[in-house]
């Protein structure tokens, strides 16, 4: 027998649904992710969600919203890394968040990239996940 992860060992990682919301195009059924690809989902909403932005959860989110236009040095990377690991040990109880990477991409265009390593907690299976964030809101339109 090999080391391989059953669906049923898997779920304890869990399902719901996709983000963003999408309805199958044959059946109109609503998109449901699972396992991990729901982590990364849940991962998605916390980080583009603002604080108080949910009536009925206003610590939810990431509040990276804050960080707009501020200017690009250490301090702010300091602040988005604090504000990404705090939100995410907040709000995403399935996973330990390893380490919080930021870079600036892109200064002209204001990109920041931030890298989340994070390990599952029942499994101590590792990942990362990339978020591209833009400190110049709006400049990634063209």
């Amino acid at each position: 027998m090999g080391s391989r992860i059953t669906y049923k060992q898997k779920e304890f990682l869990g399902s719901g649904w996709a983000f963003p919301v999408t309805f199958s195009v044959g059946d109109h059924q609503l998109e449901i992710t699972r396992y991990e690809n729901n982590i990364k989902d849940a991962i998605d909403v916390i980080m583009q969600t603002n604080l108080g932005e949910r009536p009925m959860d206003a610590q939810f989110g990431s509040g990276l919203q804050q960080f707009f236009f501020q200017e690009m040095n250490q301090t702010l990377k300091s602040e988005i890394k604090d504000t990404v690991t705090n939100s995410l040990l907040a709000n995403e109880p399935r996973i330990s968040v390893l380490n919080v990477e930021v870079e600036y991409v892109d200064v002209l265009e204001g990109l920041v990239q931030v890298t989340i390593d994070y390990m599952y907690n029942q499994t101590n299976t590792r990942h990362n996940y990339v978020y591209p964030f833009y400190i110049k809101e709006g400049t990634n339109l063209k």
